[in-house]
């Protein structure tokens, strides 16, 4: 039986972004903050996930190697150091968030099973690297507060108590959403990024926060006047608003995760026909709801 396991690991390093073949003036404007000299640092979280058949023993691989592994071939290496100096990758490539989670599976993957290397820069930033030659995945957060109620408008209210129960309050609740997005592109190979970081925050706090922050989701968004503003509904929604914009900085938008609250959260992997598939998906949500409510 195959099964897949996780090792984690950390680190702290620092590391500066800028190319000796660009003026002082040129990498300030492509790197801002991150071409200060003499760099910064950060306490990366790095996990390792194996897959492979168990063998007689029980494992897809023994933990105590992975943990001799792991450190032997990473963290020894990079902990307290200074990533562009540490390993020659890093002089090719700069040592962003994708290209270090790219250059440790390169350092590990001849001593174990890999199916994925995650690294987290800190907790709102991480890259997900899967051994596609330059593809990787990189993950931004953030979070917004707002209020919804879960009522359809085509059905009474002791219609919807008898589908969303306490959620159908006529006031309404709220919540503490938190948000992840993740893009997918090829890592460019100087600069180790596939989308300039600046520019991708500011997509989500346009479309998202600054759009979604301390609204009453059914009246203050037009989306959800006849959509009803469920998890899942909210990160379609937030997809669709997405795409464009994300694919104008030349990555694809892969996946939204709205975590609702600590016991309920939604993933949404965004491809093209999703505008297609929420639309659809809305129709047949009304049909069971109608068809459900006629059985009761």
């Amino acid at each position: 039986m195959e099964c897949v396991i996780k090792r984690r690991a950390e680190f702290s390093a620092s590391h500066r972004y800028w190319l000796p073949e660009l003026s002082e003036a040129q990498n300030i404007q492509r790197f801002g903050l991150g071409s200060r000299f003499p760099g910064h640092g950060h306490n990366y979280v790095l996990f390792v996930f194996l897959t492979a058949q168990l063998d007689k023993y029980g494992m897809v691989e023994n933990f105590s190697k992975v943990k001799r592994v792991i450190q032997r071939e990473v963290t020894s290496q990079l902990d307290y150091a200074y990533l562009n100096e540490v390993w020659s990758e890093f002089q090719q490539t700069l040592p962003t968030t994708e290209n270090i989670a790219r250059v440790i599976w390169q350092h590990l993957v001849t001593y174990l099973p890999l199916l994925k290397i995650q690294l987290f820069e800190h907790p709102k930033l991480w890259a997900d690297y899967q051994g596609n030659g330059m593809e990787v995945y990189l993950t931004i957060s953030n979070h917004f507060s707002a209020a919804h109620r879960l009522a359809h408008p085509d059905l009474s209210d002791e219609e919807n108590y008898q589908i969303y129960g306490k959620c159908a309050r006529p006031n309404g609740h709220g919540h503490n959403y938190h948000i992840e997005v993740t893009v997918k592109g090829e890592m460019d190979p100087r600069t180790g990024m596939i989308v300039d970081l600046g520019s991708l925050q500011q997509v989500m706090d346009e479309y998202v926060v600054e759009a979604f922050d301390h609204t009453f989701l059914n009246k203050d968004i037009p989306y959800f006047a006849r959509v009803v503003p469920t998890a899942e509904n909210i990160a379609i929604y937030i997809c669709q608003l997405l795409q464009q914009p994300i694919q104008e900085l030349d990555v694809q938008l892969h996946k939204v995760k709205l975590i609702e609250s600590p016991n309920n959260s939604c993933e949404v992997y965004c491809t093209p026909d999703t505008t297609k598939s929420a639309a659809t998906s809305s129709r047949e949500t009304l049909l069971t709801l109608i068809e459900l409510n006629n059985k009761v």
